[in-house]
This record gives structure tokens, sequence and C-alpha cells, in this order.
């Protein structure tokens, strides 16, 4: 014991047990799966599996094709043409992510329903038995999932147009390649990586989606995770279904990676050249403008305006007592909570990853990221499951509550604090001790002040994904404490739009802020 207290620091303490306790509730998960009665696995694989694979996986790749024909052609016009409006164009293509899936779910369940104000104009054209396709069908959740996710594949693609050197394109065209094989043998080969990074934070969020399907009641694994859980008290089938729910994010992710590896390209010329923007004259500019608020109006503006005329309706107005602020602060608290509790869990893991990059504290890092293959229902199974074996007493409480959000959503912050960490040479520190001050006046006075605006992007990261939560709240809130998400979910469920209107405007008010917030530094160099 002595040995080992002199080879670990207590900060290297506190990361290992981090990292336990983040890996524990997935080790616990996959133990209790692989535990389970034969006649289960067989039950399930001859029955829900089958479907359930083939609706996910079909599911994620409409969605991923229809966000890389929106992300890319959004981020080509904004970056390779100037005209009237581009800069308001480009901040707004990323408003969609203020807007949680659920949200635009419900919303476009009232728009596309039958009876609905689009059902019915399509009538008055098409005559009155005419139908349009449902929300509540393959191509109505695509859609929704798409107008909600396109600006992950927009937002890395046009960060790599920006710094795309035009001399490839400019040596392809001196070698006769038409416009058309320039795109598609020069151009889309180089920003591949940046495209497929997008492509596969959108694969992922729709495989952990349960907001959206479960609105517009689309089987999923992650619906059947819930659906287990809550109608049938099946906690063996839940785990089993969550298994395989990792493993198929486990499977993106690797793949994503492996395109990385397999995409690395180098400048070789020495000589760089910025991309121009071609100057646009007003009827091309008309068609632009038309096409980009085409897109922004359907994932952001229609369902924006909708949800301030419902809340603005008498029965909204009608909801808004003492009962609704109390959800505002259910979830402002957890959300702060949430929030602090992750930068201080992800601090340790980020500084020994970034200034002593050891197997051992690599290891606790990565660890750490285990949550990005646990979606909301698996790690509030997981964090369930063990709070009832292990800790009861903390069974029904916020805590709970806590503990899922952090194992949840830590990656996020971790995402901000490891590159703030790197990029803050270590001489600095060393200067500092150098001068005789301890650890911890050196964490006061020099690393902390230097890393604050990372802390402060970690911070609002996970509070605004805590903000937006709906499953984990769900399965583990206590009795009767509910949150703006939890309202929203059971109002609309139930069909009644104007009442979960100004919960659902609040929580994309709520985003808009710190969303602008998080991108103002990118939008400098635009």
């Amino acid at each position: 014991m002595a040995v080992l207290r002199s080879c670990v620091s207590p900060l290297q303490l506190v990361a290992l047990a981090s990292a336990a306790l983040i890996l524990l509730p997935l080790g616990y998960v996959t133990t209790l799966a692989l535990s389970a009665d034969p006649a289960v696995w067989y039950r399930l694989w001859t029955t829900r599996v089958p479907e359930l694979l083939f609706n996910t996986i079909s599911l994620a790749g409409a969605v991923a094709l229809l966000t890389l024909l929106l992300g890319v052609s959004t981020a080509w016009l904004v970056t390779r043409f100037e005209f009237p409006g581009r800069r308001l164009w480009e901040v707004a293509l990323v408003l969609p992510l203020a807007m949680p899936t659920y949200v635009l779910a419900y919303v476009y369940n009232y728009l596309l329903g039958f009876g609905g104000p689009a059902e019915q104009l399509w009538q008055i054209v098409a005559g009155p038995q005419a139908r349009i396709v449902s929300p509540q069908s393959f191509w109505g959740v695509t859609l929704v999932m798409a107008l909600d996710t396109f600006p992950f594949v927009y937002l890395l693609t046009r960060s790599a147009l920006l710094s795309f050197n035009v001399s490839f394109e400019e040596v392809a065209r001196t070698c006769g390649a038409s416009p058309l094989r320039r795109l598609f043998f020069v151009t889309l080969p180089l920003l591949r990586p940046s495209i497929v990074a997008g492509l596969a934070l959108v694969v992922l969020y729709v495989v952990s989606d349960f907001g959206a399907v479960s609105l517009l009641r689309y089987q999923t694994l992650t619906y059947a995770v819930f659906q287990q859980m809550t109608g049938r008290s099946d906690n063996q089938a839940a785990s089993i279904l969550s298994i395989l729910l990792v493993v198929l994010a486990l499977f993106f992710l690797l793949t994503e990676r492996w395109f990385r590896q397999k995409s690395r390209f180098y400048q070789t010329t020495g000589r760089y050249r910025a991309p121009q923007r071609i100057q646009c004259g007003w009827g091309y500019s008309v068609v632009l403008t038309a096409c980009l608020a085409t897109v922004v109006s359907f994932a952001f503006g229609i369902p924006t305006s909708l949800l301030v005329t419902w809340s603005l309706s008498a029965e909204a107005l009608a909801v808004l007592d003492t009962r609704f602020f109390g959800f505002v602060w259910n979830s402002a608290l957890l959300s702060t909570l949430a929030a602090t509790a992750g930068v201080c869990i992800g601090l340790p893991l980020a500084y020994l990853a970034s200034r002593k990059p050891t197997w051992l504290n690599t290891g606790c890092l990565q660890a750490a990221y285990a949550g990005y293959v646990l979606p909301g229902p698996v790690a509030a199974l997981a964090v369930l499951v063990l709070c009832l074996k292990l800790m009861p007493f903390f069974y029904g409480t916020v805590v709970v509550l806590i503990v899922a959000y952090v194992l949840h959503f830590l990656p996020a912050g971790l995402q901000s604090l490891e590159p703030s960490i790197q990029q803050i040479t270590p001489n600095l520190e060393e200067a500092a001790r150098t001068l005789g001050l301890p650890v911890r006046d050196i964490w006061r006075r020099v690393t902390l002040p230097l890393i604050r605006n990372g802390v402060i992007v970690a911070w609002v990261l996970i509070f605004l994904q805590t903000m937006k939560e709906l499953p984990a709240t769900l399965l583990l809130r206590p009795v009767g404490f509910d949150t703006l998400a939890i309202r929203v979910w059971l109002e609309a469920s139930e069909e009644y739009y104007q009442l979960a209107a100004p919960s659902a405007l609040l929580i994309v008010l709520v985003g808009l802020p710190a969303l602008l917030l998080l991108l103002s530094r990118d939008w400098r160099a635009a």
C-alpha cells in the first residue's frame, strides 16, 4: 500500500475513482445481460431484435443521407458564394441545435398529422381523400431527425471549406477536369474526414435518441429499452437490448475512427490559396436566399413561431402558475448541479491526460468517454440497477439523476476541457513551481485562470444537454419531481400541444444564447 501511495498522486487517485465509477454502470449492464437466461435471449432474438435492429439501422442510414445532402449543400452555399445576408444565414443554420428533437417531433406531429394544417391544405389542392406522409412513419421520423441534426454536418463541413486550399481545384481545372469531376474527385474527397465526423455525430445522436421516436411511436432499440423498463419491469431484457445498442454505437464510433485513419490528407504544395467567394447577382441571390430560408424555416422558424403562438393562447397562459415555475426551478437546479459535478470530475481527468500522458492517465480519460456509447435509457438502466443493489437509500432522490447526467454528458465537457489544457504551455506552471508556489496555489492562480474559457464552455455544454435530457429523467426522477422536458413529453404525448408549448419554448430560448456564445469565436474568422 505504501508503494502504491508513492507511485500514485492524490489527483491520480481521484481520476482512477472517477473512471471506475463511470465504467461500473456499463460493466454491470454487460454482466446482467450475459447472465440472463438463454430463454430470454432466444425470445428477444426471435421476436423483437430483428425488427428493432432493422428499424434503428435503417433510420440512422436514412437520416445520415438526408443530413449529408442538407449539411454539405448549405455549407457550400455560405462558403463559396457572396450574397446579401450571407452572414445571417451562417448563424441561422446552426439554430436547430437549440431545438430538442422531441419538441420538433411534437410540432410536426401536429402540422403533418391526420387532419392537421398541412393535410388540410393538401386536400384543397388534391381532393378531400388525399393524404400526406404521416409523421408517425419511417419517412416522417427521418424528416424530423434530419432537420434537427443536419447542423452537425454543416458546421464541420463549413469549417473544412473555410480552410480548403483551392490550389487543388485549380490544378484539376488546368488538367481539363469539368466542375462536376472537380467536385466529386477533388473537393469532396478532401472534405471527407470532416463530413464523416459530422455524419458520425448524426448517427450516434439518432441511435441514442428517445424523445422523437417515443412521441412518433417509432420502434427503435432506445425506445424498446424504455418500454421494457417501464411497461414490463424486465431489467434483464432491457439490459440485453442495451448491450445491442452499445455495440451498435461502438461500431459506428470505430467505423468513424477507421475512416479518419484512411483519410489522412496533407498539404504537399507550398502555395496556399484561400477560397474566394463568388459574387452573386440579384437573381442568384434570390435563389440562394430562398433555398437557405426554406431549410431554416422548416428546421427552426416554423416550429418556433408555432410555439410562440401556442404559448400566447389562453390554455397555455393558464398553466403559467407556481407549478410551472417549479418545473423551471427543477430543470435549472438539476442542470446546474450536473454541469458543476461534470466539470469537477472532468478537470482532473483532462489535466492528467494532457500533462502526464501515461497509459494509466490516458486510460482513465478514455474510460470517461464511455458515455458516448451509453444512450440515455441505457445510462438510466445502469444507474438504477446499481443504485438498487448498492445504495438503495439514494433511490428516488435527485442524486441518482445527477449521477446519470454526469455519466452520459461528461464527454461533452471533456471535449472542451482537454483542448483548453493542451493549449496552455506547461512552462508557466513550472515557472510558478520554481517560485515556490504550492500545487493548490498554482491551480488557483495560474492554471484555472488560463483555462477559464474552456471550463465555462464545458459547463455550458453539460448544462444545455441536461436541460434537454428526457429518458433518464423519466426513469429516475423522484415522485412528483417534473422538469420542463418531462412536461413537454407528458403533454405532447397526450396531444395537448398548447399546454406543452411554454415549456418547449423556454427550453429553446435558454439554449439560444449559450449556443451563440459557443459559436461566437468561430464566426469572427468568417
